[in-house]
């Protein structure tokens, strides 16, 4: 089997309601899809995700002018080189942009893989250690003209009626209200109910330390993300001060970086994107460096239906830190916020059934595509 086309779709779409967190705002919704067709008629999809406002268009164009002529006319099963060789050759461009790319371009080629082989992604890097995943709600986003923390408690009432029983906050606003905040919501949803909370950078290492005294009381799972990722020493200063789990990764890319972060033992909670740190071939990779030095894994994720997929496939797989009857498994980042294509660009929506959310079992990544949605949704830009 031979690679035949490798195609970046750019897609966009607007928001509604117009919401915003602690660094930034979002009114469109990016995403860059990756399409792999072979000689042998089998096509691959896969995911680079985008952050916030980040334009799809940069992935495509690493795809487009650096990686497309690298993989024209090789095996899609010798996905461990053609890794290799997409991250040799763009080193020189630094790393995490590139990766972004690679991570698309690779969970297609697995893809491609398991539909050849008819089987899942899951069964292909070990099996699955489980069918299905609790998720955690990802939302409580801002929206202008509404009250708070009064809406975010209407809010995590209506995921509640809808069988969350976890659930992320978006926080960064400043320390006194973002402990008023997580009180009140620990308040408005009681005490069995999993919280944790993402700040999105917004804090140093003193402020960070000031929100985590302030609300152990309110016993956060975990909290991501209160500092830039380029301050490891404030993470592990800061990691056994509290019974509160520090979280962070989704800025991070490959074995590389998270390398530091788990041999320091700088976090409790390691978020890899399946879609951005690597693809599946990466993520593997980084999750049994976490598991060799008792570090969790809960993969971030924020793409369309197409990313969810992949992580699921890449969940099913990953083991317990500890093989016994009542070990904490890993959970489902589900991002509940707006967005106009997450569900359309495949056929089959990935929904929460009885408080779980299915491993999907189909070949690769597990969904078919919807590619009339992928043409609706695409932006057409100038090479």
């Amino acid at each position: 089997m031979k690679i035949t086309e490798v195609i970046p779709h750019v897609l966009i779409g607007k928001t509604a309601p117009y919401s915003t967190w602690a660094s930034d705002f979002v009114d469109v919704r990016y995403s860059m899809v990756v399409e792999i067709r072979t000689d042998e008629g089998i096509t691959g999809w896969g995911e680079s995700v985008c952050h916030g406002r980040q334009p799809g268009g940069v992935s495509a164009a690493y795809i487009n002018h650096t990686f497309k002529p690298l993989l024209t006319g090789k095996d899609p099963f010798d996905v461990e080189v053609l890794w290799e060789n997409m991250f040799h050759t763009s080193r020189p461009f630094g790393g995490g942009g590139a990766v972004n790319a690679i991570s698309g371009i690779d969970v297609a080629l697995w893809d491609i893989i398991g539909k050849a082989l008819k089987k899942p992604i899951h069964q292909l890097i070990g099996g699955a250690f489980r069918t299905k995943v609790i998720p955690y709600a990802t939302s409580f986003y801002r929206v202008e003209g509404r009250s708070y923390p009064e809406a975010y408690i209407e809010e995590a009432r209506e995921l509640i009626a809808d069988g969350f029983r976890a659930f992320k906050l978006k926080t960064g606003y400043g320390i006194r209200k973002d402990s008023e905040y997580i009180h009140a919501m620990r308040e408005a949803i009681g005490p069995d109910m999993l919280l944790a909370a993402d700040a999105n950078c917004a804090y140093d290492a003193p402020l960070t330390r000031q929100l985590l005294l302030e609300v152990e009381d309110a016993r956060l799972h975990f909290l991501e993300e209160p500092m830039k990722t380029d301050d490891l020493e404030g993470y592990k200063m800061l990691r056994n001060k509290t019974t509160t789990h520090l979280a962070c990764g989704e800025n991070l890319f490959t074995k590389y970086d998270f390398r530091r972060w788990i041999v320091e033992g700088a976090v409790d909670i390691l978020q890899p994107d399946v879609c951005s740190a690597g693809g599946i071939t990466e993520c593997k990779k980084i999750a049994a460096m976490a598991q060799a030095y008792a570090a969790r894994v809960i993969p971030h994720v924020w793409g369309t239906g197409i990313g969810l997929a992949a992580a699921l496939q890449l969940i099913a797989a990953l083991p317990s830190n500890q093989l016994s009857s009542f070990a904490e498994e890993p959970m489902l980042e589900f991002d509940r916020s707006a967005h106009p294509f997450r569900d359309a660009v495949i056929h089959d929506k990935i929904t929460m059934e009885d408080g779980a959310v299915k491993v999907p079992v189909g070949p690769g990544i597990g969904v078919e595509i919807n590619e009339d949605a992928v043409r609706e949704f695409e932006l057409r830009l100038t090479q």
